[in-house]
């Protein structure tokens, strides 16, 4: 697994963010998939499931003013021939392009016959940066917590 194929499996997923096509993000994961944060971890057992919790994210991101979103590849570890830890920067922007925010997640990444495949994903700071923009946005993030 190349550099080359990892970034392009990453623009792939940054531009399903950029799109807010959840189908197709959802298409990008390996099934089961699980994210995991400092507060919270889950197991999505199918795609349809995926693409539901992502759909939940929409309202609020397009309320912070996402509308386009690029990554930095930071780190690629060798856990298999098959299998690559990928420590990713992902930077959401808004219209003019400026940078909104940015957030660091740990993806283990899996080859399979169709192509790339994220497992798992490790959130490290998204919460709380979304949290400040929402903040520095005066939006109230309970607003879109709510079920």
């Amino acid at each position: 697994m190349s550099h080359s194929e990892i970034d392009d499996y990453l623009a792939r997923y940054a531009e399903t963010l950029t799109t807010f096509d959840s189908e197709a993000a959802a298409a990008l994961w390996a099934t089961p998939g699980m994210i995991i944060d400092d507060r919270f971890a889950g197991v999505l057992d199918d795609r349809e499931s995926m693409a539901r919790g992502l759909e939940q994210s929409y309202p609020l991101y397009r309320e912070l003013g996402l509308a386009s979103v690029s990554f930095e590849r930071l780190d690629v570890q060798d856990l298999t021939d098959a299998i690559k830890l990928v420590q990713v920067r992902w930077i959401f922007h808004d219209a003019d392009g400026g940078q909104l925010t940015d957030s660091t997640a740990f993806y283990i990444v899996r080859r399979d016959d169709d192509g790339l495949h994220a497992c798992v994903c490790v959130q490290t700071d998204d919460a709380e940066k979304l949290q400040a923009l929402a903040a520095e946005r005066g939006i109230d993030l309970a607003e879109f917590t709510r079920s």
